[in-house]
């Protein structure tokens, strides 16, 4: 990476204080980056290395690419750095004040209220809800002529929005699949517009875009009154779920959380534990399609431990292989693709200057690819994650620090699980040639058109 020289530049007055492209240069690029931003920010890290400064007074922005740095920020002094940034405002519109966009006084509050939901004890009834879901997406596939194209992403996503619903509500939202996951991309289609661009309408403006938000946002807001509603009419669950918890919960006040809170944090799930499992599991199946070798080691892995027996929680621990498979997916196709924070005071990154009130700017898509952390860091090896050779910080999938997901681990639980009771019965493969689809960097990364996979039952 280039090294780094500060240009003779000044933005409304303040000089630049790291290397970037100038006003002139920027102004074009407006299109090229809601055309592609992924293929932009590589673009912007090779040329400028792994600070760079955009030609933007207010605030000042960094794209920060350096896994010390990122450590830095997320982790050495997460105090320092907030949520307040226009990504996280933009999905604020449909999470509120959820766990993923609240600042930190009302995440610290929030977060303690949640924990026991998210305890190792809960992971056993969700691998068994999983192999449940898993089973009855088999039993689709069983029933089609044998080598079908079957669009892996959506199936990905119904499974993961089952689990979610059963896991975290105790509640079925197989019924409602089709309808949430519809309103919860619409949804989050609306807000990476949003966030794309400096200048946005005010929400109330009925453009078709918020029109759009509008309609999405009382989908989700209908199916959450329907599960508090039944909670509320009902008996909590045997072993306190999400729902329980938000209902019983009571601040620091020792006050009840409003039904604007309990809803917020619920769709909050809704979004981020469907949407972001889903897209890890769908890259997942694309990369082990695109490499027969390796998914045949999936499957000799697999076979030695999954059996026609519901899958167990102490089993996912044998399938090393198959967890490896998944993280490397992570690396290479990061859900959660952009992060960003706001400088609430000075600080150094890799030698530059960072003013309080700069907007920091990360992508763990660029992260995982630092060739100072990763050898070939463009091809898919998965054995790389169980040779030692992999720097913890340099693998963010889920965030790092204090914001770290708070269901990571249920997340790798139910990938784990899907895959390998997936495998145990089907070879995926592509119909023509071993082409990975192009990336749609909305709020997780999606394939372009889906992800569409011959699906043939396995012999042997």
């Amino acid at each position: 990476m280039p090294e780094l020289v500060v240009p003779d530049r000044k933005y409304m007055g303040t000089p630049a204080t790291a290397p970037g492209p100038s006003g002139r240069e920027m102004l074009p690029a407006f299109a090229a980056i809601r055309r592609d931003p992924l293929e932009y920010l590589n673009r912007i890290w090779q040329t400028f290395g792994d600070i760079a400064q955009f030609p933007i007074p207010r605030p000042p922005s960094y794209l920060v690419s350096h896994p010390d740095a990122v450590k830095r920020v997320l982790v050495d002094r997460p105090r320092e750095y907030s949520k307040e940034t226009i990504q996280y405002r933009a999905l604020s519109l449909v999470t509120g004040g959820g766990l993923l966009t609240a600042l930190d006084s009302p995440w610290k509050e929030h977060r303690l209220m949640l924990q026991p939901a998210f305890h190792p004890r809960q992971l056993e009834p969700l691998v068994r809800q999983v192999d449940i879901g898993t089973r009855r997406l088999m039993a689709q596939w069983s029933e089609l002529p044998d080598g079908a194209l079957v669009d892996i992403e959506q199936a990905m996503l119904r499974v993961a929005l089952e689990t979610v619903g059963h896991a975290l509500f105790t509640e079925d939202l197989s019924g409602d699949a089709a309808d949430l996951t519809s309103a919860t991309l619409d949804a989050l289609e609306v807000v990476v517009a949003r966030a794309r661009v400096p200048i946005t309408p005010p929400v109330w403006m009925p453009t078709p875009a918020n029109r759009r938000l509008k309609r999405a946002n009382a989908t989700l807001d209908t199916a959450v009154s329907r599960i508090v509603a039944l909670r509320r009419a009902g008996q909590p669950s045997s072993t306190p779920d999400v729902l329980d918890l938000l209902i019983a919960a009571r601040n620091l006040g020792g006050q009840p959380l409003t039904e604007r809170e309990i809803r917020d944090e619920i769709v909050t799930f809704i979004v981020a534990g469907h949407e972001t499992v889903a897209a890890a599991l769908t890259w997942s199946w694309a990369l082990l399609a695109a490499h027969p070798k390796i998914q045949d080691q999936l499957h000799s892995e697999v076979n030695a431990v999954v059996s026609p027996a519901d899958l167990r929680l102490d089993q996912l621990s044998e399938l090393p292989f198959t967890r490896a498979c998944i993280d490397e997916a992570l690396r290479l196709y990061p859900p959660a693709w952009l992060i960003t924070r706001k400088a609430l005071s000075e600080d150094e990154l890799v030698g530059a200057h960072i003013p309080a009130g700069a907007l920091i700017i990360m992508s763990p898509w660029l992260v995982h690819r630092h060739p100072d952390f990763w050898s070939e860091p463009n091809s898919y090896i998965p054995s790389r994650f169980l040779d030692g050779s992999v720097t913890r910080h340099a693998f963010i999938p889920f965030g790092n620090g204090l914001r770290l997901c708070i269901g990571r681990d249920f997340a790798y639980a139910e990938a784990i699980a899907v895959v390998a009771r997936l495998a145990s019965r089907f070879t995926l493969s592509y119909p023509d040639s071993n082409v990975i689809p192009d990336v749609n960097p909305s709020v997780t990364m999606r394939p372009i058109g889906g992800l569409h996979l011959q699906v043939k039952t396995r012999i042997g």
